[in-house]
């Protein structure tokens, strides 16, 4: 499936525009590492793009949440390791991620969250004024995007081997490449 085509598949699925537009900064962030890495960047956005597919279908029952939605990308050809690498993204199933396309999917969902809301704070609420300093000065703040479960965006740093100031820095300017897409 091209990206437009799983694209339109993800808009489907998912109605809630800050779902799609998570959506679409957790693709740019893993086509940004696919990049730093010298990775498939089509395969790993693909990954990025569909990991929250299953989301309004489960939301009452998230113990299910990326099973029902590795399935359906099995359903619908997806090749087996995009299919394992958005199962393996939610941590609640306690599957190790192996691949660094797994390991990179694990530790982007929340970091995303923390950049937006980093960028939702500042007068402007735009990610082109937010710097990683800025995100990294809110790391610590347990009671900030309290969703943006910080022990998994550490973990960059061993399953990445990314320092957590490179991992923030790579994925912000993913995020600032799609600002328009993200309203941000």
């Amino acid at each position: 499936m091209e990206r437009e085509q799983a694209f339109d598949f993800l808009k489907q699925n998912l109605t809630n525009q800050n779902l799609i537009k998570h959506s679409l900064a957790v693709e740019a962030i893993m086509r940004a590492l696919a990049e730093h890495f010298g990775q498939d960047k089509e395969k790993w956005g693909m990954v990025g793009l569909l990991h929250d597919i299953d989301y309004e279908r489960v939301k009452s029952d998230l113990a299910q949440h990326s099973l029902v939605g590795a399935k359906m990308l099995e359903d619908a050809g997806f090749e087996k390791d995009i299919c394992q690498a958005v199962k393996v993204h939610n941590e609640g199933h306690g599957i190790a991620p192996e691949t660094l396309m797994e390991k990179a999917g694990y530790v982007v969902d929340p970091i995303s969250g923390l950049i937006v809301a980093a960028a939702l704070v500042l007068p402007s609420k735009k990610l082109a004024d937010l710097t990683t300093k800025n995100v990294l000065n809110r790391f610590d703040e347990k009671s900030f995007a309290r969703g943006a479960n910080r022990q998994i965006i550490k973990k960059c740093e061993e399953l990445l081997v990314l320092s957590l100031n490179d991992f923030a820095r790579i994925s912000l300017e993913a995020m600032q490449g799609i600002a328009g897409d993200l309203g941000l």
